[in-house]
């Protein structure tokens, strides 16, 4: 302890002997874990949610990028934070919002304060994650940090791989609104640990928080992402989508502009004078779009295409999750041995793999094909994350650490709401046009057609169905089917862009086969 009370890292390493690294580290990784769950457990909820409050798919992708729009504003706090208040209250604090949202998404009697709860839960998330590299990277040596990471992203990654098998047991068993509720209490223990474990120390000098920086920000996210999701409802070329977009560049080159001669700047345009930096950025941008694209359409193909229950989508995706329990340790070691590209890149390559073979999901595809075709996936994103956050902030000096632990989060969150953002449209457009192009080829003139409706009658007409309804219930199903066909396609194409958005990944992260310089 200091003079005046505050407890410092190595006070606390003194009083807890050997053991507190890892003491501290679960703790950063309880709360992190209790955050992040959030993110995708909401996912298999979605189609219940849209029945309960009558929302179509265009607002109820706003619990998702809503989420991940929020971590994106609030992750380069973290540094300013963490020097104002120190590592303890910014944790309280982020965990005490977070458990807040949760309880708001819980209670929320219509979509404006569900979306609200769960923009709260984002913030939290934010400012979790950034704090978690900060803790592993000042109490581990450099030989040990990979390892340290390995383990630590474990809780990262694992949380929303597995949000979807718990959210669907949930939503089975106990209604949508339980998903809000399972994380509260993982969060109060970690809440307990991080104000026994954690420091208190503040920076000896407080940086001036950046609010000007922060505003231009915040107004960049939100003119984008209002941008995104009028041009699904108002078409891409109206005027209030040209606005809200046009106004999303003006905001993110003032901040650009604001950043490069402010004197505290959020993000340090200093960070990005290393290449090989630079180019880890862009792949754990890439790297979220992936990650939380694909744990976005996957429940939501499986429920809507395939028919399968809550709990059964969430299951599917199981294996990928527990997987990474054994690939996360050895990635962290391959990451203190390989130079980073290498992983990075085998990785990016391997979760391209999975997303190429995905690209050929179909109505009738197995449950454990589809479960294999996730798992491959996986494996490479774990491959990639340690070697991503190892290899990044390896290339930047001590005193750049907070920064750039706040911006590898950062693109990787933003690259999350962003994917899902994206992906959602393609879905929506490409399905458009799949039934656009089937509808004119079932006229009722083809053989396979009429035999398809005589069928169709059959069945009907054995279901005790009046003989005047058969004509149009074998024309309504015939409509039901189509729509099912046109919606695989889309999710086709869905799969295909972010098994190409993988392999354009593995472009920048040969930029990190220079060795480290001067920033």
């Amino acid at each position: 302890m200091t003079p005046s009370g505050e407890r410092t890292l190595e006070a606390l390493a003194a009083r807890w002997g050997p053991s507190y690294r890892w003491l501290v580290t679960i703790a950063a990784i309880i709360g992190t874990v209790a955050s992040i769950l959030s993110s995708t457990i909401v996912n298999v909820a979605l189609p219940d949610i849209m029945g309960a409050f009558g929302i179509g798919q265009d607002h109820a992708q706003l619990l998702s990028t809503g989420f991940l729009a929020a971590v994106t504003g609030t992750m380069l706090l973290n540094a300013w934070f963490v020097e104002s208040f120190g590592f303890r209250a910014t944790y309280a604090a982020a965990v005490g919002l977070f458990l807040a949202g949760s309880v708001l998404a819980g209670l929320a009697p219509n979509e404006g304060l569900l979306i609200l709860g769960r923009i709260m839960q984002g913030a939290s998330a934010g400012m979790l994650q950034p704090l978690m590299t900060q803790i592993v990277f000042q109490v581990f040596p450099p030989a040990k940090r990979g390892s340290a990471m390995g383990i630590a992203a474990i809780g990262v990654v694992l949380a929303p791989a597995l949000g979807p098998t718990v959210g669907g047991l949930m939503v089975d068993n106990h209604g949508w609104r339980s998903v809000f509720v399972l994380a509260m209490p993982v969060a109060l223990i970690g809440l307990g640990m991080g104000w026994v474990f954690l420091p208190s120390a503040v920076a000896a000098q407080r940086r001036r928080f950046d609010g000007v920086g922060f505003a231009l920000l915040i107004a960049a996210l939100l003119a984008l992402f209002m941008g995104l999701s009028s041009g699904q409802r108002d078409g891409w070329g109206s005027q209030r989508v040209v606005l809200e977009l046009g106004l999303a560049l003006v905001f993110a080159l003032g901040f650009v502009l604001w950043e490069l001669q402010a004197q505290a700047p959020l993000l340090n345009p200093r960070v990005f004078g290393n290449l090989g930096f630079s180019g880890a950025f862009c792949v754990a941008m890439i790297y979220g779009a992936s990650i939380f694209g694909s744990t976005y359409l996957i429940p939501l193909f499986v429920q809507t295409v395939q028919g399968y229950t809550a709990t059964r989508a969430g299951l599917v995706m199981m294996p990928a999750g527990l997987i990474m329990v054994v690939v996360f340790p050895i990635a962290g070691r391959l990451a203190d041995r390989m130079v980073p590209w290498q992983p990075m890149a085998a990785g990016l390559v391997l979760f391209a793999v999975s997303a190429w073979l995905l690209r050929g999901v179909d109505t009738d595809l197995p449950f454990w094909v589809l479960a294999l075709w996730i798992l491959v996936g996986r494996v490479g994103l774990g491959l990639t994350m340690p070697s991503m956050n190892a290899g990044a902030l390896r290339a930047l000096p001590p005193r750049f650490l907070g920064q750039g632990a706040g911006a590898i989060n950062f693109a990787r969150q933003f690259g999350g709401a962003l994917g899902v953002n994206l992906l959602s449209i393609l879905l929506e457009q490409h399905t458009e046009k799949h039934a656009q192009a089937l509808t004119p080829t079932q006229d009722g003139g083809g053989e396979g057609t009429l035999e398809f409706l005589r069928v169709t009658q059959g069945i009907l007409r054995q279901a005790g169905i009046p003989e005047t309804d058969l004509l149009g219930g074998s024309y309504d199903y015939l409509s039901r089917v189509l729509a099912a066909q046109a919606g695989m396609l889309g999710f086709r194409d869905s799969f295909q862009a972010v098994a190409l958005a993988c392999l354009l990944a593995v472009l920048p992260a040969l930029a990190l086969r220079r060795r480290a310089g001067a920033a």
